[in-house]
Parts: structure tokens; sequence; C-alpha cells
């Protein structure tokens, strides 16, 4: 399986209770500044990501980038977020260059909010800093009874088809959809080949990667399977024009024009500094059919889906959203299994800012 590249293997693995390494991440949140209530906030919305197997955007990949960020002063940990347009289904804020792990929640729920009185509800949000997991700002919209989308520019990593120069963001797209007694929908893809921490975590862990992910520094596709290079930029989802990088590159710039270009900001290569922004959606399930006709035929997709026959090379058939739901049962009750090297940062990070932690 592919992922597997990308999972540390359980001989190396330190397994963490969730509880032991929250405590540990909102105090550090907190000695960099952060109030109690985002710094509680911040870490729910790692934790997601570890949980379900998202490690790309959990605490081990994301946290010393953002450390860099806070010591560099592109990331203001009291920001004070601004509604600067607004009318009855829609706003945009100013992030005040906020970390988007607790901004973008907030943004999700005024969708919601909005989604409750109108039907719909979309909400840009601009001067902001990475999000991290696309997909826990969409989920959060399941438990209201609403269908939710959210997508943010990030990672000027990822060349156009046929470029030979980094152009677009890696750009995830994430939908949350409720399945009733199936596991919910839930996709969550950046628009390059792969995200661009899976590729991090293949260099760290020494995996290789399979062909049309990544390009040489002039642009080209490398085109056989190869172990990550010190230096490289991502091809758009397809990797070549002959696999469809076309339509990963389209999503990619409808990306760049919803979260950025809607909110007021330009292009986003031409930003500096960490710079981004988000849209988020909300459905109001109600509001355009009945929500238990909704629930039903989302069951029977979700399910048709689960037992269509595989092919003799695999045991069944997933759908986005299952493989995460089945890992978030076994991490919470065996621990999230990090990297020692990841669990030794910590240790070490705490110890530097002089705040306790539990692993």
């Amino acid at each position: 399986m592919a992922e597997d590249r990308f999972t540390v293997p359980e001989h190396l693995a330190v397994r963490v209770p969730e509880a032991d390494m929250r405590t540990t991440v909102e105090a550090i949140f907190g000695a960099v500044g952060m109030p109690l209530a985002d710094a509680a906030q911040a870490a729910d919305t790692l934790l997601y990501a570890d949980l379900r197997g998202i490690d790309s955007h959990g605490v081990s990949n994301m946290f010393p980038i953002y450390m860099g960020w806070f010591r560099d002063g592109l990331i203001n940990p009291t920001p004070t977020p601004n509604v600067i347009r607004e009318a009855a289904a829609v706003a945009s804020i100013d992030d005040d260059r906020g970390l988007g792990l607790v901004t973008g929640p907030r943004a999700m729920d005024l969708a919601i909010a909005k989604a409750a009185e109108c039907g719909i509800g979309a909400v840009t949000v601009t001067n902001g800093r990475h999000y991290g997991a696309a997909a826990y700002h969409a989920h959060r919209a399941i438990e209201h009874g609403m269908i939710g989308v959210s997508m943010t520019i990030g990672g000027l990593m990822v060349v156009p088809t046929f470029g030979a120069k980094p152009m677009v963001g890696l750009n995830p797209i994430a939908v949350a959809v409720g399945g009733g007694s199936e596991a919910p929908f839930v996709f969550d893809a950046s628009m390059s080949s792969v995200a661009g921490n899976k590729i991090r975590i293949a260099r760290r862990l020494g995996s290789t990667v399979p062909p049309g992910w990544i390009t040489d520094l002039n642009g080209e596709p490398i085109l056989s399977e190869s172990l990550v290079p010190d230096e490289f930029f991502m091809l758009p989802t397809g990797g070549t024009r002959e696999g469809g990088s076309h339509k990963g590159y389209g999503l990619a710039t409808m990306v760049d024009i919803l979260c950025g270009i809607l909110g007021g900001d330009p292009p986003g290569f031409l930003r500096q500094g960490g710079d981004v922004s988000h849209h988020f959606l909300a459905y109001r399930i109600d509001a355009f059919c009945d929500p238990d006709d909704f629930a039903t035929h989302m069951e029977e997709l979700l399910k048709g889906l689960r037992l269509t026959p595989p092919v003799s090379s695999h045991e069944r058939v997933l759908y986005a959203g299952l493989r995460e739901h089945e890992i978030e049962y076994e991490r919470r009750a065996i621990g999230i299994p990090y990297h020692p090297d990841v669990v030794q940062y910590f240790r070490n990070l705490a110890a530097e800012l002089g705040v306790q932690h539990q692993l």
C-alpha cells in the first residue's frame, strides 16, 4: 500500500496516548504566547490529524515549522481576527496573521451559523497562516447536520503542467458528509500529486517515492521510483499531462481564486512570509432536500462503495474517510505511533521552554 511508505514502522514507533501529547502541545503553544483557549484549539486541530492517521499534518511534521514561524515573527500568537466584509450568507475575515489551526475552525463555525440561517454559508479568511488538515474544518459541519467544505492556499511547491517553476500551492480541498450508520465520507486531498509533507516524511524515513510525484530543479518530472532529493518541486495531481495533470493544475488554480483572489488577495505566487488564505462552506441539508432521505441515500452510497467486489490484488474497496475512521479507533485505544526522534524533539522543546510534558 502506498501509504505504508509514510508510516513509522511498528518496531520503531513510540505509542503515545492522545491525552499526553495533547497536554504537551497545549503547554508549548501557551509558552510561545498563545492564549489558553487558542492553545487548546490548536492542539485539537493537530491531534485530529494524528488520531486519524493524517500524520503529514499532525504534530510531528507541523510543529517544528510552526515554532520557526513563531520565532521569526511570521505568526501572531495573539491575533485579533476581524470581519471586514459581510452579507447574510457570507463573510470575509482578516486573520491578523493568526495561526489557522485556531481561526480555521472558528471561521468554519461562522459558515455553519450562516448556513443555519440562510441554508448555505461561505467564509473566506485573508492574512492567515497554515490551518492544518483541511478535513478537520470540514468535519465540524457533520455534527450540525450539514455538509462541510474547506480549502486553503498553501505551500508554493507545484509546477503548472509543462511549467519549470512552482506557481501554485498544494492547495488541498476537503469535503465532509455524514454517513448515517456508515463511517462519514471525508475527502481531503491536495491538488498536488501527494501532500508535500508526505514527501518530507518519506525523506525522513528513507522511503522512495513513485514515478510522477516530484520534479528535479528544472521542473522535469522524475519518472522512476527514487529517493527524495534534497531539493525538488511537486507535480500536480495526475503527474504528467498524459496522466491528467492539467486537472490537478486547474483545481489548484481554482483554490487560489476561491481562497485568495475572492478574498481580495493577490495570487499565491506573489505572496511572502507564509501568508495564506482559506475558504469555508457549509450546506444545511434540509434546505435542499429531506434530511431523512439524504441520510438513507448516503448510507446506500457508502455501503454500496464499501461492498464493491475488489480486484484480486486487494482485500476490499474503500471510500474517503473510511480508513481514517478505523485508524482513529485503533489510535485512541493503543496510542498514536510517533518516530522516536519526534518524541525526543518534544521533550527537548519542552525543556527549552521550561514547560512540563507527559512524554
